[in-house]
């Protein structure tokens, strides 16, 4: 059996071990042991799994990830999502669709101090849910909005995603941070203006409110706006690594907690058992997808599609099309780190075959942003989208039908959106020329 053949033989088996709920990082390592195994016998595999764990783990650039996971856990246990919703509620929530606005806004400020989708979903369903709900919004609007809301989490630097892909791709993660802030902000504007339709459509469904917020409240934003801008302009500025800057991020959010009286042992507690538990799962898809893109080389199945799509004579634009719609698909079934972690061996090298008229870093640069606004979409369109099922479980009276209808405005412009960072490379590559 050719290696091709074996690699598709596991890609399909593994897909089915995670249809049957076995755990992504598991069914990955699963199956691409057996494919190792299968194509150079077991002694050779013995020899790579006694280093290849040790050398991924000890290396130095991951530690930013359990970092940025804690602040982010300081962040939500110390009240900031709630006080940053009603501050923003209070700006805006005398506009009709002022309140899911607000949401949207202080996902934003949110995404700057977490990193992650499902972490920024999760939080902002407890913080600012009942309240829309309690002002009279439609509650498969309220749910919608903070569902992609949540989305922002991935693409508002620091995003642990975009951490991965650079540690998967060996790009520069500063490039990548400054690459993705202008289409995060053009996707806050864009849900913005899709909720302002609604709301002008329907009135009912977002009615203008008054929201009064406390002292405390506005005390809340500023500590979480002066870390954000340490924490981002000083990557962005040179002043520290991204380690450094998730390292500086994290002490601050514990200093801002404690010092608010919002953060106590047991929030504490909760916090660094929280960013063990959330790192440990993101170490085992790692490990996982190391063995399992160990494999997929060993078969040439990468080189070879890499080869056959170049040669296909479609143009460049017509073949990043086609992949990112099969991002999009795959998003519906998957979670986001294991699909941007399972398609990139195959991906990856296809891209870079391209010919776009850009340097070879820019368009790792640029591919990688598109990664994340298609792992977006995937994480609120239907059939699944994981960030749907996340405000389902809390907002339990609500239909996932209805909600998804919600959706839909917000996934037509975040496929503007893609459509424009994919025609004008320069939406995500301004930044790193300007700063670099």
């Amino acid at each position: 059996m050719s290696g091709t053949t074996i690699a598709s033989v596991g890609f399909a088996a593994m897909l089915l071990l995670i249809a049957l709920r076995m755990p992504v990082g598991l069914a990955m390592l699963l199956t691409g042991s057996v494919g190792y195994v299968s194509i150079v016998g077991l002694p050779p595999f013995l020899s790579y799994m006694k280093s290849t764990p040790y050398h991924l783990f000890a290396n130095y650039t991951l530690s930013v990830i359990p970092l940025f996971v804690l602040m982010g856990a300081f962040a939500e246990r110390s009240g900031l999502s709630s006080d940053l919703f009603r501050a923003a509620a209070r700006a805006l929530g005398q506009r009709k669709g002022g309140l899911s606005m607000a949401v949207i806004g202080a996902s934003t400020l949110f995404g700057a101090i977490c990193g992650s989708s499902v972490a920024t979903t999760a939080t902002f369903s407890r913080a600012a849910l009942p309240e829309l709900r309690r002002y009279g919004y439609d509650p498969a609007l309220a749910s919608a909005t903070v569902a992609v809301g949540g989305t922002l989490g991935i693409l508002v630097p620091p995003s642990v995603i975009l951490i991965v892909y650079a540690i998967a791709t060996e790009q520069n993660i500063v490039k990548l941070f400054q690459a993705a802030l202008i289409p995060a902000l053009l996707a806050t504007a864009f849900y913005c203006v899709v909720i302002a339709w609604v709301a002008r459509r329907d009135p009912k469904a977002a009615p203008p409110v008054f929201v009064e917020a406390s002292e405390k409240s506005w005390q809340g934003v500023w500590p979480a706006l002066v870390v954000a801008v340490i924490v981002i302009g000083g990557i962005y500025g040179g002043v520290f690594t991204p380690t450094e800057g998730a390292s500086v991020g994290a002490v601050a959010m514990l200093i801002v907690g404690i010092a608010r009286r919002t953060l106590g042992l047991a929030e504490i507690r909760t916090s660094l058992l929280q960013t063990a538990e959330t790192t440990g799962m993101i170490f085992l898809i790692l490990l996982g997808a190391e063995v399992f893109n160990s494999f997929l080389a060993l078969s040439r199945l990468p080189t070879e599609a890499a080869e056959a799509i170049a040669g296909s004579g479609y143009p460049p634009l017509a073949i990043l099309s086609m992949l990112l719609g099969l991002y999009i698909l795959l998003g519906a079934v998957m979670d986001e780190l294991a699909m941007v972690l399972l398609t990139l061996p195959v991906f990856f090298p296809v891209v870079s075959a391209l010919d776009f008229g850009l340097p070879a870093e820019e368009v790792a640069i640029w591919f990688g942003i598109l990664v994340l606004i298609v792992v977006g979409i995937g994480l609120v369109a239907p059939p699944i989208g994981l960030n749907v099922f996340v405000v389902a479980a809390i907002a339990k009276d609500t239909s996932l039908t209805a909600m998804y209808w919600r959706v839909l405005p917000f996934v037509a412009a975040d496929l503007v959106r893609l459509a424009l960072v994919v025609v004008f490379p320069v939406l995500a590559l301004l930044l790193v020329r300007l700063l670099n």
